[in-house]
C-alpha cells in the first residue's frame, strides 16, 4: 500500500468540465462509457474508476467501463451485497468513504485485491429517479471529502445516467421495431411499399411469394409491371384518388386487383391502397389478399408503429435528466405521493396551474408501477377537436364517417395494459364524459361505428388546472365521474412555492441549453438569482425554461441576459412601488410583486385592445399561453372595462 500523502484531488474544476464535454462529446455507448472513467481516474488522480449497471432482476453490477492501473479491465460483474457500491445502490445518493475501506467492507475481496483505501460512489439515476446503476472511483491512498471534487463527481454522474438512460430506451426502440418487421414479414398478407414514381421499395417474403420472386428481388422493380393492361389505369386513378380526397389516407380497391407474376400468369387480389409521407415525399402501401387476415395484419401494425412513437418520445424524454430537479419541501411531498401510490392501479388526479410539471408527476407514477414495461400513452383533451375525441379515445370502424377509410385503434386500446394520461381533462366535452366513466368503471367501450365490445386493462392518470368541483358544482363536469377520477389527488406546487428549486432548475435549463447552443454556461450570478426567486412565475416551470432559453440564445458570454426576456422587464411601467424595487436591485416583497405583476398585464391589454390571444393578442406580448393569462386575471380581480352604455 503506497504511503503517498493524499493531495488536493482537484485544482480547476472548469477544466475538468471541459476535459469531460471534449471527451464525451462525440461518442456513445461503450466508447463514452470507457472515454468518461479514464478522464475520470485522470482528473481525480486516483487509482481506477468505473461506471456499471444493475443487472435486472438481480442484486449485481456489471461493468460498462472499468479503467483501473492505467487499462482497462473487461467482463467485470460483481454481487452488490458487502460492498461500498450497495450503500450507494440502497441511499440513491453520492457516498465518500475517506479511508479504511477495505476494514469497513471486509467481505469485498476486490478491495483487497486492488490495496483500496478509499472509495468515492453515486448512483446512476433515470429520469424518474430510479436507479440504474453506478459510478464509482477508489485510490490506495485517501480520498477526502472536498466539496469541488464531489460536485464535479456527481457531473461525470449525471452524464453517465443520462447516457446510460438513452440506451436503455434506445433498446427498447429497437426491440419494438424488430417486433414490428417480424410481424410484417410473418403475416400471410403480400404488403409493398411503393416510393411515389411507383417503384418498389420494400416488400415482405409474402408479397415476393405471391408474385413468384425470389425473396429480396422485388426491389427497385416498378409495380406496374405486376398489373394487367386493363388495371394500370385504375391502379393510377386510386393513387391521385388518395391525393384528391382530403384528410383521406387509405383506399379500398373494391373488388380488388387483376396481378401478373414472374411468368406472366394473371390473378385476382384484394387490395387496400395507404399513403404515408417519407421526407415529405408521399409513399404507398399495397396490403394485398385475404382481405379479413390483411385488416387483422394492418391493426397490429399500427398498433406497434403506434407503440414505436410513443417509445421514440420517451428517447426523447429520457435525455431530461433535469425533469424532477429540487429539493423543496413541496417537491418532496409530491415525490413522497408518487412512491405511496405508483406501485398500485389506483386512479390518480394531479393537479396544479399550467406548466407546474403535471405530465412529469404522471411519468414518474408509471414508471414507478408494475406496468412500466408497456407503453404510457399520453392525450391532451383540450388539443383534439370534439368531433374527433371520441374516435381519439376509442377508434373507429371502416366507414364509420366521412374520411374513416380503414379501421384505426383509440387510444385506450393503444394503452391496453399500459397506463394512460388524459391531460386536461377538465376540458372533455359533457356528452364524452359518460363514456369515460363507463371504461373506467368496467373496462369496455366499442369503437366508433363498430358493435364489438372490446375490454381493456389500462391504469388512468388525469390531470388539470381546473377546479372541477367547481366545475361539477356548475353543471360543466359530471359528479360521477369527477368521484371515479378523485380517488388519489395529488397536487403540484407552483414554482413559486418551491423556494430554492427555481435556482435549481435555472441552473440545469441553462446548462441543457448551453450544450444545445455549442458554448459554456456560466454559474448564476447574484442578481440574476434575487430576480428568479423574486418573479412570481405565473407560467411556472415552463415559462422559466422558455426565459432560460430566451435570456441564453441572446447571450454571447454564456451569462444570463434577463433584461430583454424576463415578463415585467422589457418597457417602463407605471410609477407602482415594485419596479422602483426592481430598478434599485432590491427583492421585492409579494405584494410589490403583486401590484407590479398587475400593472403590466394591465398595460398589455390596453395596449392590445383587451385582446386576449391572437397574433396581436396580450399572450403574444406577454410570451406567455392564453390559459395562463386568463388563470392570473382571475387571480388578480382583473375584468375588462364595462363600455358607457
Amino acid at each position: 500500500m503506497s504511503s503517498r500523502p493524499a493531495p488536493t484531488r482537484l485544482t480547476d474544476p472548469d477544466a475538468a468540465l471541459r476535459r469531460l464535454v471534449e471527451v464525451t462529446a462525440a461518442v456513445t455507448g461503450k466508447r463514452f462509457f470507457e472515454a468518461l472513467v479514464e478522464s475520470l481516474a485522470t482528473i481525480l488522480d486516483v487509482h481506477g474508476a468505473w461506471v456499471a449497471e444493475l443487472v435486472p432482476g438481480r442484486r449485481r453490477l456489471r461493468a460498462l467501463a472499468f479503467w483501473s492501473g492505467g487499462q482497462f479491465i473487461d467482463d467485470f460483474e460483481y454481487d452488490v451485497g458487502g460492498t461500498p457500491c450497495e450503500s450507494v445502490i440502497d441511499r440513491g445518493t453520492l457516498i465518500n468513504f475517506a479511508e479504511g475501506i477495505a476494514d469497513l467492507f471486509p467481505a469485498d475481496a476486490d478491495l483487497k485485491r486492488f490495496h483500496a483505501v478509499g472509495y468515492m460512489g453515486a448512483p446512476l439515476l433515470g429520469p424518474e429517479g430510479e436507479v440504474l446503476g453506478n459510478l464509482a472511483a477508489l485510490d490506495t491512498r485517501a480520498l477526502p471529502e472536498e466539496p469541488r471534487m464531489l460536485a464535479v463527481f456527481q457531473l461525470f454522474a449525471e452524464r453517465a445516467s443520462a447516457e446510460l438512460a438513452r440506451l436503455r430506451a434506445q433498446e427498447l426502440l429497437l426491440e419494438r421495431e424488430e417486433r414490428l418487421a417480424a410481424l410484417v414479414n410473418g403475416t400471410m398478407d403480400a404488403i409493398v411499399e411503393l416510393d411515389p414514381d411507383q417503384t418498389v421499395v420494400r416488400a415482405n417474403p409474402a408479397a415476393h411469394a405471391l408474385l413468384g420472386l425470389a425473396e429480396g428481388s422485388l426491389v427497385g422493380v416498378p409495380f406496374e409491371r405486376f398489373l394487367s393492361q386493363a388495371d394500370r389505369p385504375r391502379f393510377a386513378l386510386f393513387r391521385r384518388g388518395i391525393d384528391g380526397a382530403q384528410g383521406r389516407r387509405a383506399i379500398w380497391v373494391p373488388g380488388g386487383m387483376v396481378l401478373r407474376d414472374a411468368v406472366g400468369r394473371e390473378f385476382p387480389a384484394e387490395a387496400t391502397l395507404s399513403r404515408f409521407e417519407v421526407r415529405g415525399a408521399a409513399h404507398d402501401t399495397l396490403i394485398l389478399r385475404n382481405v379479413n387476415d390483411r385488416l387483422e395484419a394492418q391493426r397490429r401494425i399500427e398498433e406497434l408503429t403506434g407503440e414505436a412513437e410513443y417509445l421514440r418520445e420517451e428517447i426523447r424524454s429520457a435525455s431530461d435528466p433535469e425533469a424532477m430537479l429540487g429539493q423543496s419541501a413541496a417537491l418532496q411531498e409530491v415525490r413522497g405521493q408518487v412512491a405511496r401510490v405508483a406501485p398500485g392501479d389506483t386512479t390518480v388526479l394531479v393537479l396544479g396551474e399550467t406548466g407546474t410539471g403535471k405530465e412529469v408527476v404522471a411519468r414518474a407514477i408509471h414508471a414507478g408501477s408494475p406496468r412500466r414495461s408497456r407503453a404510457l400513452i399520453k392525450v391532451n383533451c383540450a388539443a383534439i377537436p370534439p368531433t374527433l375525441i371520441e374516435s381519439e379515445f376509442f377508434g373507429h370502424e371502416r366507414g364509420a364517417f366521412t374520411g374513416a377509410t380503414a379501421r384505426r385503434e383509440g387510444r385506450f386500446a393503444l394503452a391496453d395494459g399500459g397506463s394512460i394520461f388524459l391531460d386536461e381533462i377538465g376540458e372533455l366535452p359533457i356528452e364524452l364524459q359518460a363514456k369515460l366513466l363507463r371504461v373506467l368503471q368496467d373496462g369496455e367501450f366499442e369503437p366508433v361505428g363498430g358493435s364489438r365490445t372490446r375490454r381493456v386493462n389500462v391504469r388512468v392518470i388525469a390531470a388539470t388546472n381546473r377546479d372541477l368541483a367547481r366545475e361539477v358544482a356548475e353543471g360543466r363536469f359530471r359528479q360521477d365521474l369527477y368521484y371515479r377520477l378523485n380517488v388519489f389527488p395529488i397536487h403540484v406546487p407552483p414554482l413559486r412555492e418551491r423556494g430554492e428549486d427555481v435556482v435549481t432548475l435555472a441552473s440545469a435549463f441553462a446548462r441543457r441549453v448551453a450544450r444545445k447552443l455549442g458554448c459554456a454556461s456560466q454559474p448564476l450570478e447574484a442578481d440574476a438569482i434575487a430576480r428568479l426567486k423574486a418573479y412570481s412565475w405565473p407560467g411556472n416551470v415552463r415559462e422559466l425554461q422558455n426565459v432560460i432559453e430566451r435570456a441564453l440564445v441572446g447571450s454571447s458570454d454564456g451569462r444570463l441576459d434577463l433584461d430583454r426576456v424576463l415578463p415585467g422587464a422589457l418597457a417602463p411601467a407605471p410609477a407602482v412601488s415594485g419596479d422602483a424595487g426592481a430598478r434599485s436591485g432590491r427583492i421585492l416583497t409579494d405584494r410589490e410583486l403583486r401590484e407590479q405583476e398587475r400593472a403590466n398585464l394591465l398595460r398589455a391589454l390596453e395596449e392590445t385592445g383587451w385582446r386576449i390571444s391572437g397574433p396581436a393578442g396580450a399572450t403574444q406580448r406577454l410570451g406567455i399561453k392564453p390559459s395562463t393569462l386568463t388563470s392570473r386575471l382571475k387571480a388578480l380581480k382583473i375584468r375588462k372595462p364595462q363600455r358607457p352604455v
